[in-house]
């Protein structure tokens, strides 16, 4: 099966390069830009392709590797193209096979194959790709096909709904960018502490270290820590006392899901001061009581 990409960015080439080193056939690239896509085909040893026809016409199957914003309506060009029997799939995280509207008049096969990874560079993304696990969706000839294409090329992947395809994609953001807004988000709470930036950068460094390295290491019940993980209900409150009232909001959510993680890890502690704190109740224990919203700010 003869592979044509469309889009030469750092998801394309990528994919490109990958696969190309590893026994599959690649034709080459199509791209709005003249000198990207000339770049793309030089770095994969391939061709650069003077129009989507006549990619299209020279491939089995074809990635759509361009911004989700597009891929509808190059999907509607390459409808116009005899594409009978052959396979379209995008790599977008957020969209399904669905985009690819009316696929079966004209006779093709449609899916999508999504890396859970970030690329950042055209030109050694690639190397991480075999620690990568693709997600696919879509009708069953397509996954069978690109599916034995990644598996010869040594890459894993899984079959998911497609119906879930926008929910797995807001957790691939939240565990991914979301988790850099509450990076940024405790920087500029030590900075109102009166660390300079940097100070506070290298502050933090070791912790999220630490934890990033145990999290994935053991399980999340093992790299707890901390005031919720101990069941320290006087602690929270303080902490639910000096946060604004957007502070208060992330910490309150994400402290409800640490805290069922804490009750998985130990089961034999009362967590109930805690659970109340966290939903705006009162500590009576502790003589707190930390309406929400009304903390610092």
């Amino acid at each position: 099966m003869t592979i044509g990409i469309v889009g030469a960015g750092k998801a394309g080439c990528s994919m490109g390069k990958y696969l190309r080193e590893h026994g599959a056939a690649v034709a080459g690239y199509v791209s709005k830009s003249r000198e990207s896509v000339e770049s793309a085909a030089t770095f994969t040893d391939t061709r650069a392709f003077s129009s989507l026809g006549e990619l299209v016409s020279k491939s089995d199957i074809i990635f759509i590797a361009t911004p989700d914003g597009i891929i509808r309506s190059i999907w509607e060009q390459i409808a116009q193209q005899p594409i009978q029997g052959k396979i379209v799939c995008h790599l977008s995280g957020s969209l399904s096979s669905d985009i690819f509207s009316g696929r079966e008049r004209v006779g093709a096969s449609g899916c999508s194959v999504h890396p859970m990874y970030a690329f950042s560079s055209k030109y050694t993304s690639y190397q991480q790709l075999n620690q990568v696990l693709f997600t696919l969706e879509g009708d069953r000839r397509a996954l069978d096909l690109v599916g034995d294409v990644l598996g010869q090329a040594g890459l894993r992947f899984c079959i998911i709904d497609s119906s879930k395809k926008m929910r797995y994609h807001a957790a691939a953001s939240m565990v991914s960018n979301m988790m850099i807004g509450l990076y940024e988000m405790s920087i500029d709470m030590l900075q109102d502490c009166g660390f300079g930036r940097e100070a506070a950068r290298e502050l933090v460094k070791p912790l999220v270290e630490g934890n990033i390295r145990k999290l994935l290491a053991t399980s999340p019940e093992q790299a707890l820590t901390g005031p919720i993980e101990r069941n320290d209900a006087a602690t929270v409150a303080g902490h639910l006392a000096v946060l604004t009232e957007e502070e208060q909001a992330v910490y309150r959510k994400l402290a409800q899901k640490l805290a069922e993680l804490a009750m998985k890890k130990h089961p034999e502690r009362d967590y109930k001061a805690v659970l109340e704190l966290l939903q705006g109740g009162q500590c009576e224990e502790h003589s707190c009581d930390i309406p929400a919203g009304e903390g610092k700010g």
